[in-house]
């Protein structure tokens, strides 16, 4: 049975050991790809979970309601790649050449490499700003709504509109590109 949002909040305020393992029971596979979009590197995605997790349990207490568990979660995971991003400013593009095998991609288990559609795709997202690939990912991949991504990105509705929006068209183009 899926855990709920609420169980969560009521476990974290009575038993925060218990409520973090139902947190990251929940949310660590979501967190994890999540980061792993935006960083690329499964070691750096792992990181950047690891720190993500430590500040939820951190700082629970001012979460004031069950029902922005989720968007609280992604703006503090969100915050994280990002700031794991401008800390090391370093190149999370997949590498620009492909060959026939496609062995030369860096981020392996994230996409099928046989599919060149699929690597171009990545491409695409990878060649996007950090907060259009980020808004992209959650509306994606996340299935998120634009108030949960307004509420993760700590912006308005539609900013996060504008930004999907331009992600796409970004991303469209790249697509039909001869690349």
């Amino acid at each position: 049975m899926p855990i709920d949002d609420n169980d969560i909040y009521t476990s974290m305020r009575r038993n925060p050991e218990s409520g973090i393992r139902m947190v990251m029971q929940k949310y660590g596979e979501p967190v994890y790809w999540h980061a792993r979009r935006l960083l690329v590197s499964h070691d750096d995605a792992q990181d950047a979970v690891q720190e993500t997790f430590i500040k939820v349990y951190r700082s629970f207490h001012s979460l004031k309601e069950a029902k922005a568990l989720r968007s609280w979660i992604y703006r503090i995971a969100t915050n994280e790649a990002l700031r794991f991003i401008e800390r090391n400013k370093t190149p999370r593009l997949l590498t620009e050449s492909i060959d026939d095998s496609a062995t030369d991609i860096a981020a392996t288990d994230y996409t099928d490499y046989t599919d060149l559609e699929a690597v171009k795709l990545q491409k695409a997202i990878l060649s996007l700003p950090p907060k259009q690939q980020a808004t992209f990912n959650m509306r994606y991949y996340d299935e998120m709504e634009y108030q949960q991504i307004a509420e993760a990105m700590e912006t308005t509705v539609s900013t996060v509109k504008v930004n999907y929006h331009l992600a796409k068209e970004k991303i469209i183009k790249y697509m039909n590109s001869n690349d």
